[in-house]
């Protein structure tokens, strides 16, 4: 990577240009995290569980809204929304991006996105689980689809530009790993909430029944997400923090030099696989637990409590380990040991093994991998949108963002029509148990791929940077 000149205001500044957040700044924009994880959380987890139910679900009432079963090549309704929302999302996310990295408003690049965003995101995913006809039809079919569009466009409208900001508030390597571990902890309480959706939904049925509890829940849940998601743009003045002016390139030429990025590519390689194996064992997580270890799906929230409590005692380890070794040791490590909790998970219900036992051992073994990618690919993208920059002279932080979101999305869009299809396989759970498989050879590949990542030399190209900053202070 060619290292050039390049003003000290957009990416090395001195600490008189632009302050250094502290502490209290990360954390409140880390709550916007925790809104938007939320709704992302109620979508990829429950989305697929309400509109093609399994059968202990359809044994307690739940209703059948849109068409089920295979319909074309082993592809479901429900598979072709999922993936067709993921596609629209990747290919709106460069759009977004290069409208953030290029936007003149008053509040900055990044934070007009963050305030007029959420509303219309919130009232999408309550719209998601709203049918117009009671029972199954070609109807709702459509109604959710075009619903499931609005939600991707809202996500993308915030998380875009949110993410943006990561390298801009976490202008040191220490910076950058605590804003990755802030954002990081509240992406679980986010998750975690969107979890608790059945126990609390539990608490109206009775009065409400099935349907009406779900979608009260949902819209009480995506009420709280939307005042989380409001917090950074009023908080936090990106003027003092982040580089505002405007970049002059145009979407696909900034994406596509993006993507030329050599380090940057093998690392979306790598996040293409390991989000293909995540979604995989994300939508199936409900029905592992249901069908595969026979608990009631209230035992959702339980295990993912334990998962996030093990993972919480991994973050002080993983944010210190990180910042001695580098992130690549720790990102490998953690996409090996997650190829081996999803291959593990093809057993539960097996051996005699009680469900809830299986839960734990799942819970447990997830929740050391979970902690590690759930706080150091964020930082990694960082330090390669640090190094761009620093080698072009252009601030593009938001299409790094972008670039990175498009690629994994499309590799989310894959999963979802894996899994509605691979569930339909065989009888008792066999299908359920090849997603599991599906995942587990995925997140291995991603992690050979992710072995070829030249931390040393992104680490090379920003350190010089520093170095011609600190002379220019001194001078």
């Amino acid at each position: 990577m060619k290292s050039n000149a390049l003003d000290a205001s957009s990416c090395a500044p001195s600490a008189g240009q632009r302050k250094l957040a502290s502490n209290r700044i990360l954390w409140l924009f880390a709550i916007g995290q925790l809104g938007w994880s939320t709704l992302s959380g109620v979508i990829t987890n429950w989305l697929v569980y309400y509109y093609q139910p399994g059968e202990s679900l359809l044994a307690q009432g739940q209703q059948i809204f849109i068409t089920q079963g295979a319909v074309f090549l082993g592809i479901t309704v429900i598979g072709l929304i999922t993936a067709s929302g993921r596609i629209f999302d990747a290919f709106t996310d460069p759009w977004i991006a290069a409208l953030s990295d290029r936007c003149t408003h008053r509040l900055g690049r990044r934070m007009p996105f963050l305030r007029y965003a959420p509303v219309p995101f919130g009232i999408a995913t309550v719209l998601v689980f709203i049918s117009p006809v009671d029972g199954a039809s070609w109807v709702n079919d459509v109604f959710l689809f075009t619903m499931v569009l609005c939600f991707y466009l809202g996500l993308t409208c915030y998380c875009t530009p949110f993410n943006a900001l990561i390298p801009e508030l976490g202008r040191t390597q220490e910076l950058r790993i605590n804003v990755s571990t802030y954002i990081s902890v509240t992406y679980f309480f986010g998750t975690a909430v969107a979890y608790l959706l059945p126990t609390i939904q539990a608490v109206f049925e009775p009065a409400m029944g099935m349907v009406a509890s779900f979608r009260f829940t949902v819209g009480l849940l995506a009420a709280i997400a939307v005042v989380c998601m409001l917090v950074p743009s009023f908080a936090i003045d990106e003027h003092v923090y982040a580089v505002t002016k405007p970049s002059a390139t145009g979407t696909v030429k900034s994406l596509v030099k993006t993507f030329k990025n050599p380090e940057f590519l093998t690392f979306v390689k790598s996040d293409v696989l390991y989000w293909i194996a995540l979604t995989l064992f994300q939508t199936g997580l409900p029905f592992y637990i249901t069908e595969l270890m026979g608990l009631d799906s209230t035992m959702t929230f339980p295990l993912f409590a334990l998962m996030t409590l093990v993972s919480f005692i991994c973050y002080a380890p993983v944010n210190l380990l990180a910042k001695r070794w580098g992130k690549k040791r720790l990102v490998t490590f953690a996409f090996l040991f997650f190829s081996c909790a999803f291959a593990l998970t093809v057993f539960v219900g097996f051996f005699g093994i009680p469900g809830v036992v299986w839960g734990v051992i799942v819970a447990v073994m997830a929740a050391i991998p979970m902690a590690i990618l759930g706080i150091l690919p964020q930082a990694v993208v960082a330090d390669i949108a640090e190094a761009d920059a620093v080698a072009t002279g252009e601030a593009r932080q938001g299409m790094f963002y972008a670039a990175r979101t498009f690629a994994f999305k499309l590799g989310q869009s894959l999963a979802m029509l894996l899994f509605t299809s691979l569930a339909l396989v065989g009888a008792g759970g066999v299908g359920y148990r090849l997603t599991a498989a599906v995942a587990a050879v995925f997140c291995l590949a991603g992690g050979l791929v992710f072995m070829r990542y030249h931390e040393d030399r992104v680490f090379a190209v920003i350190g010089d940077a520093v170095a011609r900053a600190e002379e220019g202070d001194r001078a």
